[in-house]
């Protein structure tokens, strides 16, 4: 995407979303928390059909953080099941439309049979091209840049790279989105304003949009709005807004 395209788009090419309130919509209704996770997995599918609709190339939904771990171990257990039942069920879905799944985080912490799942489902869509749709799974911002900084440290301590030959280019190219679009709008439900530790490094110039709506709540209908509210909005990319019209004019 050329420069002045980056400054007249109206519709995002990538979409990040914390996918929050799933236990509160349970418990407004009675049901235990896990029932909420449940209703959730009906909003993932009308985001992923939005996507598809709309053009938008790539979706990525934090489903399991690195700090979700401190939750009730029979919750993080049935939300692993979860995790496989969608891979089993969802995943043949996925590839009929052209979707292509990746999961970015430490899967190392996965039970082996969720992890060789994780696999299969990647390498089967690994071709398609309609969407990119990426899950979030034991994933952390901080472990995200860690882990490449990490990297490059090998690579120094081997005599491969000059510690100042390090560039925010360079450690980009060793996060977990590497090669693929920065977020242009970033979306959290539930009515909590934070970015909790997701794509630290990534959502550094992403348009941010919160809303009180709990993730079962949030249909189409409600990423329609989120989607006019990023149309409408400038993004300046350091430029003075004089400077992005003179863009959009070209």
């Amino acid at each position: 995407m050329s420069e002045t395209e980056l400054y007249a788009q109206t519709l995002p090419r990538h979409v990040a979303i914390i996918m929050d309130g799933n236990g509160r919509w349970a418990r407004k209704r009675g049901m235990p928390r896990f029932a909420g996770h449940k209703a959730g997995m009906d909003s993932v599918r009308a985001m992923v059909k939005s996507c598809l609709t709309q053009g938008i190339s790539h979706l990525t939904l934090f489903a399991f953080s690195s700090e979700n771990w401190r939750r009730p171990a029979e919750e993080v257990g049935l939300l692993m099941n979860l995790f496989m039942t969608a891979l089993d069920i969802e995943v043949k879905k996925l590839h009929r439309h052209g979707v292509r799944l990746r999961v970015i985080g430490n899967c190392s912490a996965f039970a082996p049979e969720l992890q060789q799942r994780i696999t299969k489902a990647e390498e089967l869509t690994a071709k398609n091209s309609a969407l990119t749709l990426i899950i979030a799974a034991n994933y952390g911002g901080r472990w995200d840049i860690a882990e490449a900084c990490r990297a490059l440290a090998v690579r120094v301590s081997q005599g491969e790279l000059a510690a100042d030959e390090i560039t925010p280019e360079l450690i980009e190219s060793q996060l977990s989105l590497a090669g693929l679009p920065e977020p242009d709008l970033f979306i959290r439900t539930g009515g909590e304003q934070r970015i909790s530790n997701f794509l630290l490094w990534q959502l550094a110039y992403t348009e941010l949009y919160f809303t009180p709506l709990l993730w079962p709540e949030f249909g189409e209908e409600a990423f329609a709005a989120a989607l006019e509210s990023f149309a409408g909005r400038q993004r300046r990319f350091g430029r003075t807004g004089e400077q992005v019209e003179q863009l959009r004019d070209v």
